[in-house]
C-alpha cells in the first residue's frame, strides 16, 4: 500500500489561515481593551497596558487597528452587543408599549451601572460627533453604527407600537430612541458621580448626594414622558 502525502497548503490557503490569525488576534485585542476598561476605567487605559495583557508589541496594535479611537469604538461595539441582548431578554412583546418601554429603560439602567466604562466609551463617541469619521476605518465604523442600531431599533419598534395604540404621540422614532439613549448616557454619568449640585439658600449653590435609584427612577420617568401623547 502507497503511503499517502500531504500536499503543502496553496496560496489560498495560506491567505485565509493569515486572516484567521489576524482576525484571532484583533479578538484578542479587544477582549484586553474590553478587560482593562471594566478594571481600571476608560481614563486610565493605555495601549501598552493592552499590549501587555496579549504579550505583544504595542506597535503590532497599530498595524491592525487605525489609533485608540478605532480600538475603544470596536470595545464600544461589543458592550453595544451584550447591551442588545439584555434589552432583548427584557422586552416582553406580548406587553403594551409603555411597560416594554419602562422595561427596556431599567435594562439600560443596570447595564451601564454593571459597566461603567460602556458609559465613558458612549459618552465619548457622542462627543466627538462627525469628527470619529476620520479616525474610524469603514469596517469599524459599520461594526460601531450596527451595535447602536440594533440597540436603537428594538426602542424605535416599541415606539411605533404605543404610536398605533395612539398611547405614544406620533413623532420621528428614530430621533426618539436616539435623544433616550443620550438621555440614558446623560443620566448614568449622573448615577456615578452621585452627586448634583442645587440651590442650598437664595443664591449659594450646594452639593447633595444622588444615588443610582433615584436616577434609574427618574430616567424611567423621563423616558416615558418623552413619548406620551400630551393629555
Amino acid at each position: 500500500m502507497s503511503e499517502q502525502t500531504t500536499a503543502p497548503p496553496g496560496p489560498r490557503q495560506r491567505r485565509q489561515s493569515a486572516v484567521d490569525r489576524r482576525r484571532e488576534r484583533e479578538a484578542r485585542i479587544i477582549a484586553a481593551t474590553r478587560e482593562l476598561f471594566d478594571a481600571s476605567g476608560v481614563r486610565d487605559a493605555q495601549i501598552e497596558d493592552v499590549a501587555r495583557a496579549v504579550g505583544i508589541n504595542r506597535a503590532i496594535i497599530y498595524r491592525h487597528f487605525t489609533g485608540k479611537e478605532e480600538l475603544f469604538a470596536l470595545t464600544e461595539a461589543t458592550y453595544l452587543k451584550d447591551l442588545e441582548e439584555r434589552l432583548r431578554a427584557a422586552d416582553d412583546t406580548g406587553a403594551d408599549p409603555e411597560t416594554r418601554l419602562r422595561a427596556l429603560t431599567e435594562a439600560f439602567v443596570d447595564f451601564g451601572l454593571a459597566h461603567p466604562a460602556f458609559v465613558d466609551c458612549g459618552v465619548t463617541i457622542l462627543r466627538m460627533g462627525p469628527a470619529l469619521l476620520d479616525e474610524l476605518s469603514s469596517s469599524a465604523l459599520f461594526k460601531l453604527g450596527k451595535g447602536m442600531s440594533d440597540c436603537l431599533t428594538r426602542v424605535v419598534d416599541i415606539i411605533r407600537a404605543g404610536q398605533e395604540t395612539g398611547a405614544f404621540a406620533e413623532q420621528d422614532p428614530d430621533l426618539v430612541a436616539n435623544m433616550l439613549y443620550s438621555l440614558g448616557l446623560g443620566g448614568l454619568q449622573l448615577a456615578r458621580l452621585g452627586v448634583m449640585v442645587k440651590e442650598g439658600s437664595p443664591g449659594v449653590p450646594t452639593v447633595a448626594d444622588i444615588d443610582a435609584a433615584q436616577v434609574k427612577q427618574h430616567l424611567v420617568a423621563s423616558s416615558l414622558a418623552l413619548v406620551r401623547r400630551p393629555d
